[in-house]
């Protein structure tokens, strides 16, 4: 009987762990395919001094895939949006958004990103992108 209770009270802490878990390494797809942009992006600006203004002009791909819905840059910005079925395991399936923004310092020095404008829960992002 106690061994029942203790299997009851594990499970009801490793269930929603787990869920977490399950839940941040799908996040990681929408955030890789930001990273990869992100990197275009920065070489867009690196050889002409300037922000790309779309997703065509950066190079980026905007394929969906199983976990995103679509990826667009604007003016630099990169915001990819989470699929559906992704954004229905968040606590509101309409903070669906992981945002990415350039900002040069100067024409020489290379570009800075903030994830201001992310709608992810913090708990889902990397560790840079929490509290922003």
């Amino acid at each position: 009987m106690i061994v029942v209770a203790i299997i009851g009270i594990l499970a009801a802490v490793a269930i929603p762990a787990y869920q977490d878990y399950t839940t941040r390494a799908k996040v990681s797809e929408v955030i890789t395919a930001g990273a990869a942009c992100k990197t275009s992006v920065a070489e867009y600006y690196q050889s002409t001094g300037s922000l790309p203004v779309n997703t065509e002009q950066a190079g980026c791909s905007s394929n969906a895939t199983p976990m995103v819905k679509s990826l667009a840059v604007d003016k630099g910005v990169i915001t990819v949006t989470a699929s559906d079925s992704l954004a229905a395991k968040f606590s509101t399936s309409t903070k669906n958004t992981y945002v990415l923004r350039p900002t040069a310092t100067s024409a020489a020095a290379p570009l800075t990103w903030s994830c201001t404008g992310s709608t992810i829960e913090g708990k889902y992002l990397p560790a840079e992108c929490r509290g922003t």
